[in-house]
């Protein structure tokens, strides 16, 4: 009983909350968007290396929170635990992976693998791939198209 009293008696011990997780883009062009989907609206650009701070996880999609306050939704992919400084140099130089570039690498393409499979494939129309991956279709269309088709992709999809 005495033990009861001492422990209700003693002053409340206050353990501060954990800081929240701290990201930096690492993509020339983070896109930010409303839904963690790669169909979601993107409602602005955040730079290469700006921090954010993440809110919460869902499957492959983080909510972040930008310096400037603004809330949504990147992919992981996306982003960096490690710091990334800036610096100049004595040319302009290149900052960051595109997230396409970024996307190929995690497959194991890149510039040298795509230039031993051209030399060996002399005959393909790669003229006509590059034409391909030129092509941009507007999100909103791409959403109705994939509605009218009853598409429901899993996460990272349309809504």
């Amino acid at each position: 009983m005495l033990c009861s009293l001492l422990v209700l008696c003693a002053p409340a011990v206050l353990v501060p909350a954990p800081a929240p997780a701290r990201m930096n883009v690492q993509v020339q062009n983070g896109q930010l968007r409303d839904a963690p989907a790669f169909l979601g609206k993107v409602l602005v650009s955040v730079a290469y290396g700006s921090p954010v701070t993440i809110l919460q996880a869902k499957g492959d999609w983080l909510q972040v929170k930008t310096a400037s306050g603004q809330k949504g939704w990147m992919h992981k992919s996306a982003l960096t635990s490690r710091k990334i400084s800036m610096s100049s140099g004595a040319s302009a130089a290149r900052t960051g992976a595109s997230s396409g570039e970024l996307a190929l690498a995690g497959k194991g393409f890149n510039a040298d693998v795509e230039r031993e499979f051209k030399a060996r494939n002399k005959n393909l129309n790669f003229a006509a791939v590059d034409r391909m991956e030129a092509v941009r279709i507007p999100v909103k269309e791409m959403s109705a198209f994939l509605q009218a088709g009853a598409v429901k992709p899993a996460e990272g999809g349309a809504r």
